[in-house]
């Protein structure tokens, strides 16, 4: 994924044994009031320099540093952990976890989530210079550089120690710099051709299926500059498209612009305009299922501007509205292509049943998920979200949950009335 800015980032920040410990937790600070979501990870020996409250309490989560903890696994496991961040951030990174880093060892949470991952990590070393300097830690350096593994520092400095030399943790705000660095490129770490081709074979209760799914917000042109959109993030989305995935389905993801990755495993197509995703849903066709996950802008401008619209030239310009394409109603009508089932959402902030059963009479589709996206929700650009199913069969209301687990649910239902209907 790429990222523009932090304030969509999710990190996870390892925190190493080391007396340097105490900048995570200005790490922390510096990269939640820049709108990043940071989860920690402590090792054992980290937890002999700072306490686990502080970096609770700064991280506003929960901090996780034991392996075997059942509760843990059952609620945020070190697979989880690691594959629901954007980037990991490991601070201080000491020599004997540098080590362990470069020679695939996982006898702890933090180096198992290091190994699970399927993302990036940045790491700032932090230890005395002739550790640092020392043959064997300079290839292991050299061995986790050659893995793509990025770094930040060390620095040269008097060090609590005494000596002065590199070995000084960079300064907080250097590895958010190097942070916000590292999200402007791609950091998911693709599978393997082959390891790709085994998990696109699994089986599961819509092995055989075809899923259609879209995502995201869409973006119409006031001109080259300028454009209309709305607060999707995608989230939602994409966790649907891989919960189809697990389940066996050939996915196709259709997403209008976002700032998540796209899912491994899945074909996605990215568009700009409501148009622009109608086509390519009409390409992907046939599929068994289609959700319309996207949040797609009804309106678009009349006529876009050719060049920048300029102010200072008197009244404000006026802006011509015309309705996009309706895709779910498209889709739903398709003569000969209909998927079997047609799943719509209804993103609301008032009346939120009545209109979403509207929604399901006016685009005649099978299925509307219905959520309340008002400002105090926190559904747009969060990770939980609270629906309701609208059928014609009636309501059934869900609890708030992870958009995941949202995901998930949904698809085992989606599977049930597709198995129900054959």
């Amino acid at each position: 994924m790429t990222l523009a800015s932090l304030s969509a980032a999710r990190i996870l920040l390892i925190i190493g044994g080391g007396v340097a410990a105490y900048k995570a937790l200005d790490l922390i600070r510096r990269l939640r009031e820049r709108g990043a979501s940071v989860r920690v990870i402590m090792t054992q020996a980290a937890k002999h320099f700072i306490a686990p409250l502080s970096a609770a309490a700064l991280s506003g989560q929960k901090v996780y540093d034991d392996l075997f903890s059942l509760t843990d696994e059952a609620e945020m496991g070190h697979i989880e952990l690691s594959r629901e961040a954007d980037l990991l951030v490991v601070a201080p990174a000491t020599a004997d976890l540098i080590a362990r880093m470069a020679h695939g060892l996982a006898h702890d949470m933090a180096t198992t989530a290091l190994l699970a991952t399927d993302k990036r990590a940045l790491i700032a070393p932090a230890m005395n210079l002739r550790m640092w300097l020392h043959p064997a830690t300079q290839r292991n350096v050299a061995l986790l550089e050659k893995d793509g593994v990025l770094f930040v520092g060390p620095m040269d400095g008097e060090m609590a120690c005494g000596e002065f030399g590199p070995g000084r943790m960079a300064e907080p705000l250097e590895i958010v710099a190097a942070v916000e660095a590292a999200l402007t490129k791609p950091t998911v770490i693709p599978l393997p051709a082959g390891a790709r081709g085994k998990a696109a074979g699994r089986s599961g209760v819509l092995s055989g299926r075809r899923v259609l799914v879209t995502s995201g917000p869409t973006y119409e042109a006031i001109d080259p500059v300028r454009f209309l959109a709305n607060r999707s993030s995608g989230r939602q989305g994409h966790a649907i498209a891989e919960a189809a995935r697990e389940a066996g389905a050939a996915v196709t993801l259709v997403s209008g612009p976002v700032a998540i990755a796209d899912p491994l495993d899945i074909e996605t197509v990215h568009v700009e305009s409501a148009r622009d995703m109608l086509k390519a849903v009409e390409k992907a066709l046939p599929a068994d299922i289609f959700i319309a996950a996207a949040a797609v802008a009804d309106w678009r401008i009349a006529e876009p501007g050719a060049a920048k619209l300029k102010k200072g030239r008197g009244k404000p310009p006026a802006l011509e509205l015309v309705e996009n394409p309706d895709i779910l109603a498209t889709i739903a009508a398709a003569a000969g292509k209909r998927p079997r089932l047609v799943v719509g959402f209804a993103a609301e902030t008032e009346n939120l049943l009545a209109n979403a059963r509207a929604k399901l009479a006016a685009k005649k589709a099978d299925l509307i998920v219905a959520n309340d996206v008002g400002a105090a929700s926190g559904v747009f650009g969060g990770k939980a979200n609270l629906v309701h199913l609208v059928s014609k069969d009636g309501v059934e209301s869900w609890p708030s949950m992870d958009k995941r687990e949202v995901a998930a649910r949904l698809i085992s239902r989606l599977a049930m009335m597709l198995g129900a209907d054959s």
